[in-house]
């Protein structure tokens, strides 16, 4: 470390730590004023004690107090009930499980159930393991656009109005439903110091500044009208509905993995940001919309960056998919542990096939993407499953399907008469949504046997993940978080969280004018979270 400004003096009951473990330990001290001194044996690094005219040791830069807790937006903490401003967002079909959710409420984090592509059972089947096992914690649900399941939508809106879901997070929406409308509005109710109180909050995933736009304004007032024409919602709550914009937080996602665009945070955060500013003055609100970041965050340097730009809180998705709590095969997670940051790649997404949104998912170790985007190829070519060339289909069927594609309607056809009957009235005459459904059939199934761990299809596995992976990765080799078997999902939360305020402090150092030597970095601590607690202030 080098500083040639002249500082006041400090003064202390020990002698500074020198040496990069001993910088390094003083500095983890986050609930505790670091200052970095200049003495008898150069520069080091002082917890506490006190500023002085005549101490032995000259001040050269100082940093107060900074714990993970103070990182973030307040607010977002006080609404949803948590002590950290982190939250594992939602991946389907119960990857992001009850499991996790549940771990993250009761560790002070939010956690985001991921109830998309789940039938409504299995979802009330976890809404009442979270009303009895974290009554009053705060925790999310997610709710995805699905355009060709409109009827799951609203069941999943049902669901959480009759369990009091206090939040949900939406996400792949392409316009407002009056499923997700209905969701907010049924919450509001006049009172607080603004007027009104709205009870269910909403957190809205997004990549587009036209779709954050639809979530920054309140409901579209037909929607209000239709909904209160239902009887869906109230007069006072269709009142009410004009104050308020339709979610309190804008989650901007950046390259992630599963559905995503791909953007770069760093040029995607400011925009969203500034348009948040120019609506909030615009409409009014009583209270400021949060705009929170998410994609590509796998390690504390990400955090903290986020962070640094503005973040109010942040979203870490992958790294999750790897950690026990994960509703996913252990095969899975193995196959995660041991991804590098260029072993993703874009692929057709299954609920949105026909309009051709694509996901990111791993490459490595799996034909999915080549085989998926080969089956799109053949969605947009033929006008059904009929007109595929007689040698091109075979080779399909044997190679992909591994079964007669006509054997695969049938069992489609069975699927959608107890899931969704409606599919199967739009598909009636029309040879390539009978193609596309079919199609779906392999990207769905490939989902499955990747979280059921079905051996035999290993290399048809879809996994739905980003580069955040391959990052995290990097970032624990060597330590005990190598390994799938030992990442709990409360615990990289922490160590992220942790890591972010560590590198919030250097940065703050760097600024005064302090120069760190390599060694001064952040890494994974021991797993022993009673110590881990103290040593970051948890409980202060």
């Amino acid at each position: 470390m080098t500083s040639d400004q002249y500082r006041p003096r400090w003064t202390g009951p020990q002698e500074p730590a020198v040496g990069d473990t001993g910088v390094y330990e003083t500095l983890m001290r986050l609930g505790e004023p670091v200052h970095i001194v200049r003495g008898p044996y150069g520069l080091g690094a002082a917890a506490g004690g006190q500023v002085t005219a005549d101490g032995a040791h000259e001040i050269v830069a100082a940093v107060p107090p900074l714990g993970p807790e103070r990182l973030g937006s307040a607010a977002f903490l006080a609404a949803h009930g948590i002590r950290q401003a982190y939250m594992s967002g939602a991946m389907a079909n119960g990857i992001a499980s009850a499991d996790m959710v549940v771990a993250m409420a009761r560790a002070g984090f939010l956690g985001s159930y991921g109830a998309a592509g789940l039938l409504p059972e299995a979802v009330e089947k976890a809404l009442i393991r979270f009303r009895d096992e974290i009554p009053g914690l705060g925790y999310a649900c997610n709710l995805i656009h699905s355009p060709s399941e409109d009827r799951l939508e609203r069941s999943a809106v049902e669901l959480f109005l009759a369990y009091g879901v206090p939040c949900v997070e939406a996400s792949a929406f392409l316009k407002l439903t009056p499923h997700l409308v209905r969701y907010r509005l049924a919450g509001l109710r006049a009172g607080g110091p603004h007027g009104v109180i709205a009870a269910h909050r909403v957190i809205a995933k997004i990549s587009r500044t036209e779709t954050a736009e639809l979530f920054m304004r309140p409901a579209p007032e037909a929607m209000v009208r239709r909904l209160l024409a239902d009887g869906l919602i109230t007069e006072e709550q269709a009142r009410l509905a004009p104050r308020v914009p339709l979610a309190d937080d804008i989650t901007v996602e950046a390259d992630s993995g599963g559905h995503t665009d791909r953007r770069p945070l760093p040029a995607l955060l400011p925009v969203i940001m500034r348009q948040r500013d120019a609506i909030m003055q615009e409409a009014g609100y009583p209270e400021r919309i949060r705009v929170g970041a998410a994609g590509g965050i796998g390690t504390p340097d990400a955090a903290a960056a986020a962070f640094a730009m503005g973040a109010d809180y942040i979203v870490t998705g992958s790294v999750n998919q790897s950690c026990l709590e994960a509703g996913t095969s252990a095969q899975v997670k193995q196959m995660l542990a041991q991804a590098g940051i260029a072993d993703f790649e874009m692929a057709p997404a299954a609920d949105m096939f026909e309009m051709g949104v694509e996901l990111q998912v791993l490459k490595r170790g799996t034909f999915f993407p080549m085989r998926a985007k080969q089956l799109h190829e053949l969605y947009r070519t033929y006008d059904g499953i009929e007109e595929i060339p007689a040698e091109l289909r075979e080779r399909v069927e044997k190679q992909i399907f591994r079964r007669p594609l006509e054997s695969v309607w049938e069992e489609t056809a069975e699927y959608f008469r107890r899931r969704d009957p409606d599919q199967l009235v739009r598909a009636e005459g029309h040879p390539r949504r009978r193609a596309a459904l079919v199609f779906r059939w392999y990207l769905g199934m490939a989902s499955r046997w990747a979280k059921t761990g079905e051996a035999d299809r290993a290399v048809d596995y879809q996994i739905w993940c980003g580069p955040a992976m391959g990052s995290f990765n990097a970032w624990v080799r060597g330590t005990y978080l190598a390994a799938p078997e030992h990442r709990r999902v409360a615990d990289v939360a922490r160590q992220i969280m942790t890591g972010a305020a560590f590198h919030q402090r250097l940065a703050m150092l760097r600024a005064a004018g302090v120069a760190f030597p390599a060694g001064i970095t952040t890494r994974p601590s021991p797993e022993d979270t009673a110590s881990f607690d103290r040593a970051v202030g948890v409980g202060r």
